[in-house]
């Protein structure tokens, strides 16, 4: 693994990586968001998974600290005038944003390091760092809107490294991909008139926040540039692999993204307490991130980022950057399916390539 150096500040900070290294950032900055008490969005969570990567160490990955996003990074996907909200939240005790999401004195500052972790993890990997990377970051943000913070999200974390990567680093296609049990709203909402961003959720419906029925598709130019899958509880790790080896990876194949993104949500574990019955365990979630690897490996050799979104049981998301880690440094590979997908999950397929069939050849 890359050389680091204890930082009582920032966790620990990188001093050497080369390109085949997979980059983690990981900064203890992250622990010191507080939504309030009893939320289910806490440093728990994400010290859970400190602490097995530091028990557990894995070969192959190096760490830097976050860097902040500045205001121009944010407004690229955010308005102005949400920005300066947020803002205003610095060096309060509480605030209450939405009825899901509040803010503690030092939420701001956490929250434009989340969104710079992410970007930061994507300059890496386009500009030949490291060869995939994962942004362990809170909170988080795929239901954050352009104007307004959600289901425990202030910044649109992967929005604004997306938007990163086509303004700043020379990107002309980028994959969103978001298997989180709940619907990104805010991520699809932000690109749902764009074609220079594909976003593609697999989420539980009827199921928070409400939206990502087949028929959200995009708008505009973007028609066909948002593709969802909404799923009914229960299903499990062969039923996750078939739809995205068959419905999504047709169209990856044909859009050819020069960078991957994964809003990385890991509610949809077996005992996650706000996962809505779905039943994945750390099998389906490597298989999912060997999907993932196998798209960037074709498309967009090492340009793979993952970002953590949801997860509150710590066993789930630690099963899930253990997965998505090891994967990404080839230390772990997907054993072959056993199990034959649902009638459930055929019939997801079956119309979810119908409603895109006229937008992608793959589908037809």
């Amino acid at each position: 693994m890359g050389r680091v150096l204890a930082n009582p500040q920032n966790d620990v900070t990188v001093t050497s990586m080369n390109r085949a290294t997979t980059l983690i950032v990981r900064d203890a900055c992250f622990l010191r968001h507080d939504a309030g008490v009893g939320h289910p969005e806490r440093a728990e969570r994400l010290r859970a998974v400190h602490e097995d990567l530091d028990r557990r160490p894995i070969d192959g990955t190096c760490v830097e600290a976050a860097r902040a996003a500045t205001q121009d990074e944010l407004e690229r996907v955010h308005d102005s005038r949400y920005v300066a909200r947020v803002t205003a939240t610095a060096g309060r005790e509480r605030m209450q944003l939405d009825p899901d999401t509040s803010t503690g004195a030092e939420s701001f500052d956490v929250a434009t390091r989340a969104a710079g972790a992410v970007m930061q993890a994507a300059e890496a990997v386009i500009g030949g760092r490291a060869r995939g990377a994962f942004a362990l970051v809170r909170p988080p943000g795929h239901h954050a809107e352009a104007g307004a913070a959600m289901g425990f999200c202030l910044f649109n974390n992967v929005a604004v490294a997306a938007a990163h990567g086509i303004a700043a680093l020379g990107c002309a296609r980028v994959l969103i991909v978001d298997p989180d049990v709940h619907h990104g709203n805010g991520t699809q909402h932000i690109f749902e008139s764009r074609r220079d961003v594909l976003y593609v959720s697999s989420h539980r419906y009827p199921f928070y926040p409400g939206t990502g029925w087949f028929d959200e598709v995009g708008t505009g130019g973007g028609a066909g540039f948002t593709m969802n899958l909404p799923l009914p509880a229960g299903l499990g790790n062969a039923d996750f692999q078939f739809l995205y080896e068959t419905v999504v990876g047709p169209v990856v194949d044909e859009y050819r993204p020069d960078l991957i993104l994964v809003s990385a949500g890991f509610d949809t574990w077996k005992h996650d307490p706000l996962g809505g019955g779905m039943r994945l365990d750390e099998d389906g979630f490597t298989t999912l991130f060997s999907i993932f690897r196998a798209w960037s490996d074709a498309h967009c050799p090492g340009r793979l980022v993952a970002a953590l979104e949801g997860g509150y049981d710590p066993a789930g998301v630690v099963a899930g950057v253990r997965a998505g880690l090891e994967v990404m440094t080839g230390a772990r590979r997907a054993a072959a399916a056993d199990v034959e997908p649902s009638a459930a999950a055929r019939e997801i397929a079956r119309r979810a390539r119908a409603t895109h069939a006229r937008f992608w050849k793959s589908l037809a």
